[in-house]
């Protein structure tokens, strides 16, 4: 069954609307570290099947949803993490293809946005990927590592000149609020 629905992908949780059922002792770590009741969840296949119904409310909650019901989940950071990323081509023909936790491929660009924002607390890059349906991943440090060797200038509206990467057809200028 697993097998099944993980060749699907994530499931329609945009058209489900059940009833709240309450919360469940599941937490997302900054890490990706699926959690549920104190202990990490080791099963690769039973995470990907969770997070194939992981959504998120207007309400800014995690919930876990089916077609009857939906629970909330607690999320550290972001629900998932990347872990690798491919680069085809180069200049503003480059596509960036990043590998989520949970295999999920996604190509930055216009539905699939890079934002580099600084961590308020520790001043660090905070740099996240939209994966889908308002879901996010937090792109680990070797990544962005890689990302900022693939920088390069681009002039602003503002006449300042931006850092940033090429993807998708998409500037993604890597300093925040440029």
């Amino acid at each position: 069954m697993v097998r099944k629905i993980k060749s699907r992908g994530p499931a329609p949780v945009h058209l489900w609307d059940p009833p709240f059922c309450g919360d469940m002792d599941m937490l997302i770590a900054r890490d990706g570290t699926w959690i549920h009741e104190g202990k990490p969840i080791r099963r690769a296949a039973l995470v990907e099947l969770f997070a194939s119904v992981l959504k998120i409310a207007d309400d800014g909650e995690y919930y876990l949803v089916t077609p009857v019901e939906k629970v909330r989940i607690q999320v550290e950071d972001c629900p998932f993490v990347v872990l690798d990323m491919d680069v085809e081509g180069r200049g503003n023909q480059q596509k960036l293809i990043f590998t989520t936790n949970i295999g999920e491929k996604v190509t930055a660009g216009k539905d699939h946005l890079l934002d580099i924002q600084v961590h308020p607390e520790s001043g660090e890059p905070h740099p996240i990927l939209h994966v889908r349906s308002g879901l996010n991943a937090l792109i680990n440090r070797a990544v962005f590592y890689r990302l900022v060797d693939l920088a390069e200038p681009r002039e602003a509206e503002s006449g300042h000149t931006a850092m940033g990467i090429w993807s998708g057809g998409q500037f993604f200028a890597l300093e925040h609020g440029i």
